[in-house]
């Protein structure tokens, strides 16, 4: 470990992570997640490559006037000076003096079989590439990292080689000295021995970048810091090329929660989940629930014994407090549940469950589930089971009966018209609508009968639609599963309706969705 006690956190995600197929930042988008990841807490924030390419290039003069960092310090990233060029007349090291940061990161290859393949030149040549350019930039007045790339591949093939790459950075005086496993192959019993021989080898603080491609990046960070290095690179959510690089998330709260070792500061610990998940949708790539510390599942549990002893005992089935990174623990519901997953999902929505009507809500649920519904992804639907579970019976309309027609004409897009028939207020209510498909077309009948007694039907709207075929086997005939997503902009729900027709599956988990949307304007009015 660090003699300080301290670990620098060095973020890549706008550089590193945004090679990840599917991510593509704006520079609006750049300076975002630089200002979310500056709240967080971290040390340094690679803002890209401003002589590879327009865009990043656009975001450090952006970030000249609008990125007001007040933790994290901004690293502009790029390359050695060529092969037999000179510093003072390389384009990529103008571009870092000229990109405004004060912190620069060069990479250097430390593979020889890089050298002599990859950049076609002499093993003393790359040396010499990796002194000047360190050298050029420190006179400039910049602080200056070094990424070895390719460190762990080149130690293992030709050890000497390697070495003098690290030494020739820290004779030119870079501050920090990174060994990267650019490949991703290096697996955790490597990395300490490795790490030990470089620190043997050179006196300047070192950091460690990992890619995941043998799912090791995390595990590989933490050993590394068990051997001394002062710095780990990594991206938010284990973004980055192929299989992505270390998942900065786990490693924050792994050192800081279980190791004692200072990372951010500590009373940012909790704002972790906010972070993961805010980064995510600029990204627009939704964060897998199972996210160690910060997905939605992290902290859920299903399994009925798993329950009742968590009930009782909150350390028994959750490795650290989930509060103390912004989480929270969750209850689902399904085939698996006991009596006591039902009770604590229960007193969580105030609805009070005798043991009878438990029993038979549970005996419900499973011969429910053993249908094709899935209860544990529609807490609106369990919800309203629970209620009818103690008796209650949605008071705001009655379905009578619901048609939808689609007529393809020679035109681009096939018309859909749906009609319900619904009781809503002592009156008999006929509406029509058209829409885009069967689901909006009842979607938009629907509202239209019941807007006029309802009006606060106008807030809520649709997010999602999923549909899950159950029996792949029976073709066209199978039973299929919808899940609905609702939003009132004040609070998120989800329905789920079963069947073998695709459309009584919508309708019902549509209709519910609705009857929720009214059940909490009603609790909103009670509540004031």
């Amino acid at each position: 470990m660090s003699p300080s006690g301290r670990v620098e956190i060095y973020d890549t995600t706008l550089r590193d992570g945004s090679q990840q197929e599917g991510i593509s930042l704006s520079v609006d988008d750049k300076l975002k997640v630089a200002h979310q990841l500056d709240i967080l807490g971290v040390d340094y924030i690679e803002g890209g490559w401003p002589g590879a390419n327009p865009k990043d290039e656009a975001f450090f003069e952006a970030a000249k006037r609008q990125l007001n960092l007040h933790t994290a310090k901004l690293v502009a990233f790029g390359s050695t000076r060529r092969a037999k060029g000179k510093p003072s007349e390389d384009p990529n090291l103008a571009a870092l003096v000229d990109s405004g940061a004060k912190t620069v990161c060069i990479v250097a290859k430390a593979w020889d079989y890089h050298v002599i393949h990859a950049l076609r030149t002499s093993t003393a040549e790359a040396l010499a590439m990796a002194y000047d350019s360190v050298a050029f930039l420190v006179e400039a007045g910049l602080e200056v990292f070094l990424d070895a790339e390719h460190f762990f591949d080149g130690f293992r093939n030709n050890e000497e080689f390697a070495l003098s790459v690290l030494r020739e950075a820290e004779r030119a005086g870079a501050s920090r000295i990174v060994l990267c496993d650019t490949n991703g192959g290096t697996l955790p019993g490597e990395v300490g021995p490795i790490v030990d021989r470089v620190k043997a080898a050179i006196a300047q603080e070192i950091g460690v970048h990992f890619h995941n491609d043998s799912g090791c990046a995390v595990a590989n960070s933490l050993i590394s810091v068990d051997h001394g290095v002062l710095q780990v690179q990594g991206c938010m959510n284990g973004y980055g090329e192929r299989t992505g690089n270390a998942n900065l998330v786990p490693v924050i709260a792994g050192l800081s929660l279980k190791r004692g070792i200072r990372t951010i500061p500590g009373d940012n610990l909790e704002l972790l989940s906010a972070t993961a998940r805010h980064i995510a949708e600029i990204t627009n790539l939704p964060l897998p629930p199972q996210s160690p510390y910060v997905g939605s599942s992290a902290f859920t549990h299903k399994a009925g014994l798993h329950v009742s002893a968590i009930s009782r005992r909150r350390d028994a089935y959750e490795h650290v407090d989930p509060t103390l990174v912004g989480n929270g623990t969750r209850f689902v519901v399904s085939e698996m549940a006991g009596r006591q997953t039902l009770q604590i999902k229960a007193n969580e929505l105030g609805i009070g469950l005798d043991d009878a009507a438990t029993a038979n809500l549970l005996s419900q649920l499973k011969t429910l589930e053993h249908r094709g519904y899935h209860f544990e992804a529609a807490d609106g639907s369990l919800e309203l089971l629970m209620r009818s579970a103690t008796g209650w019976a949605q008071p705001y309309f009655e379905i009578e009966s619901y048609r939808v027609m689609t007529d393809c004409y020679a035109t681009p897009a096939p018309l859909t018209e749906a009609t319900v028939k619904v009781v809503v207020g002592g009156r008999r209510v006929l509406a029509t609508a058209e829409g885009n498909g069967p689901v909006n077309a009842l979607d938009e009948a629907l509202r239209a009968a019941l807007i006029s007694e309802y009006p606060d039907l106008k807030q809520m709207k649709l997010t999602d639609f999923k549909v899950r075929v159950l029996d792949s086997s029976q073709g066209t005939d199978a039973v299929v599963r919808v899940l609905i997503d609702f939003t009132d902009s004040e609070v998120e729900w989800t329905t789920t309706g079963v069947s073998a027709n695709i459309i009584e599956a919508s309708f019902n988990a549509l209709v519910e969705g609705f009857v929720l949307a009214l059940l909490r304007a009603s609790e909103r009015r009670q509540a004031f």
